[in-house]
């Protein structure tokens, strides 16, 4: 038995529908190790239920899993906006997220982040991004003013391979973004922040009040 596994034995399970999302995304998309998984849903839910936010923002959709992971913990009243840049997987996953049972809290959008945000007014209590590397300065500066006083970000794949620690190529923009978000991150007095190793590195923010 791996220590992967272990920890898998020893949290609560991910659940008949995410299981059965899970195997339809490593079937029918492209690069479905993309997808959170057991063990990053099971602590998104937990840091949802500890923040109890009531207007959650998600950068990257790709199958849903980190959505409906997320929609779990939802307190009552509140709702999780999530943009997806990829058309194609529309229909995947207006397919899942009309069969769950969260149907009525996710608000699916189809496009570029970057321009959609700006035509809303809303003020976020918690927001997760899981986009394009290499806009994940873009994202932050301009998610930071549209955050709540005392919420929440969390951002994935920020040891993005372990290659955060490289001297990265002038042509691997991805790894140079991410270098460049937690530089900016480790750096920004507005907020406080902690890095966890988990899977591909999860940093979580907090704005300062």
């Amino acid at each position: 038995m791996t220590l992967d596994e272990y920890i898998l034995q020893h949290i609560d399970a991910e659940g008949d529908y995410l299981h059965a999302l899970w195997r339809d995304t490593q079937l029918r998309l492209s690069y479905g190790q993309m997808a959170s998984g057991h063990l990053q849903g099971r602590l998104l839910k937990m840091l949802v239920q500890m923040i109890k936010p009531l207007k959650v923002l998600e950068l990257g959709t790709f199958s849903g899993y980190a959505t409906l992971s997320m929609a779990e913990g939802l307190p009552e009243g509140a709702e999780i906006h999530t943009f997806e840049v990829f058309d194609e997987n529309e229909d995947f996953l207006r397919e899942w997220f009309e069969g769950s049972a969260y149907k009525d809290k996710i608000h699916l959008h189809i496009g570029d982040a970057l321009q959609l945000l700006r035509q809303m007014e809303e003020q976020w209590d918690l927001a997760f991004i899981d986009a394009d590397k290499r806009e994940y300065v873009a994202y932050y500066e301009m998610l930071l003013p549209m955050m709540r006083p005392g919420g929440y970000i969390l951002a994935d794949n920020t040891l993005w391979y372990g290659r955060v620690v490289e001297k990265a190529r002038e042509s691997d923009l991805q790894t140079r973004g991410v270098q460049a978000f937690n530089d900016l991150v480790a750096s920004d007095n507005r907020v406080e922040k902690v890095i966890l190793p988990l899977r591909d590195g999860l940093t979580l923010i907090r704005v300062k009040a």
